[in-house]
């Protein structure tokens, strides 16, 4: 291998690692708290590897936003084994099961990092709240896909449409993660996540109570 191709392998890597930071040190303490200096130590690289790679924390916020959509749609939509259910309609329900259990253990493990971004940075800037919308939403199209082939072949009360659906899902989620935050508890954040399955099986006019 090259010279060339090695020193781009470095920044690559060195690159991840500054986005895995703030992956984490937002999640546990917010955005604005966050420093430069803090995500090169978490990062163990020096703040010259980090404007060599983002020209601010605000570039970072972005591009750690459009990395945690690519690594949603793998850890949530791709590499879980509920996801070959043929059944869209069990499908979908056990996408809520997943998120149910995903609420485990300190808020920073479970808590979004773009919903964590957007709250505090949604009046101050542009480029954040966009980045943070566009994560969002390509959880909601992905999601709605599934719920669009549970419609087709169950039907739904109400006229209620895939995307809005998938948005109601995505908007219980973050308010769930809120509630875990001010609660300092997880017990009415998961029940949240309850309702909302008992809300989605109403919708498909399931009657069991589970």
């Amino acid at each position: 291998m090259s010279a060339n191709r090695l020193s781009s392998a470095k920044r690559i890597t060195a690159r991840e690692k500054l986005i895995d930071a703030a992956h984490l040190l937002v999640r546990r303490q917010g955005y604005c708290a966050t420093s430069v200096d803090e995500i090169c130590a978490a990062a163990g690289v020096t703040k010259g590897a980090f404007f060599h790679h983002f020209a601010s924390k605000e570039a970072l916020g972005a591009a750690a936003a459009e990395q945690w959509t690519a690594r949603a749609e793998e850890l949530i939509f791709t590499l879980p084994p509920w996801v070959r259910i043929e059944d869209p309609l069990e499908r979908l329900l056990a996408h809520i099961d997943f998120r149910l259990f995903m609420i485990d253990g300190a808020p920073e493990d479970f808590t979004c990092f773009v919903g964590t971004m957007v709250q505090e940075s949604f009046a101050s800037s542009e480029v954040l709240r966009s980045a943070s919308d566009a994560s969002i939403s390509a959880y909601c199209e992905r999601l709605a896909v599934d719920i669009e082939a549970a419609i087709a072949l169950y039907g739904i009360r109400d006229g209620v449409s895939a995307i809005s659906l998938a948005y109601h899902v995505q908007a219980v989620l973050q308010g769930a993660f809120i509630i875990a935050k001010a609660r300092n508890a997880l017990k009415e954040a998961r029940e949240s996540v309850l309702h909302l399955k008992r809300y989605i099986k109403m919708l498909f006019n399931r009657v069991d109570t589970q």
